[in-house]
């Protein structure tokens, strides 16, 4: 199996799957990370571009992700970008990579570019069925990442609904912060949803909600057995 996870924005890959990354890393998983607004140009508190890159580079390492892709597409701005060529360009990572499972954004998050972000990934993963020679597709996993997922206000879309958990236990989520706290400027002080103490209390509830020790949880929105 080949994971790929498929963020917006630097640190939404650490917020939302973190732990697991680092799970299925040490299980000698491949993962990859495909970033689409590489830059985050928009983002307060930024550092500058190099020092951006250096932060992505030097927490994809300390999760163990073997292959980082990154875009250029403009940040909070993905409303404004054809669809087709988001589509195509997740399409080209996942055929780059060999993913036959991806984890991305929940279509009714807060945040517009995770909105789109998940919209392209829902039409991504059919490439299976359109272009011969793929292998089948296996899972499309919705993620929660803190600050946005939560926030999600449209009362017509339903909202996160977890129906699968990683156990990470406490080694999983001293990393998850540990690799988050390498991005400049993300980390909060309590009680902001980015924030050491609101990262581990959502784990630790993840956790008691599937009898687990701390855990992540996706929700499962197309799996192939």
């Amino acid at each position: 199996m080949s994971f790929l996870i498929v963020a917006a924005h630097p640190d939404d890959e650490v917020l939302g799957a973190g732990g697991t990354i680092h799970i299925l890393a040490r299980q000698q998983k491949e993962v990859s990370v495909c970033i689409l607004s590489g830059k985050a140009d928009a983002r307060a508190y930024r550092p500058s571009d190099q020092e951006l890159a250096v932060d992505t580079g030097k927490c994809l390492a300390l999760l163990g992700v073997k292959r980082q892709i990154s875009g250029d597409f403009p940040n909070i701005q993905f409303n404004t970008v054809p669809h087709l060529e988001l589509v195509q360009f997740i399409e080209q990572a996942i055929m780059d990579t060999g993913a036959d499972t991806v984890f991305t954004h929940h279509p009714a998050d807060l945040n517009n570019d995770h909105v789109h972000t998940s919209f392209a990934c829902q039409a991504a993963v059919r490439l299976f069925q359109r272009k011969s020679g793929m292998k089948p597709f296996r899972e499309l996993l919705y993620m929660e990442v803190p600050s946005a997922t939560e926030w999600g206000m449209d009362s017509s879309s339903r909202g996160f609904c977890p129906n699968t958990f990683v156990e990470i236990g406490k080694e999983g989520i001293h990393k998850k912060i540990e690799a988050l706290s390498m991005y400049r400027g993300v980390m909060r002080e309590y009680p902001h949803p980015r924030s050491r103490e609101a990262l581990t209390g959502l784990a630790a509830w993840r956790g008691s909600q599937s009898g687990s020790s701390y855990a992540e949880a996706f929700e499962s929105a197309f799996r192939r057995i």
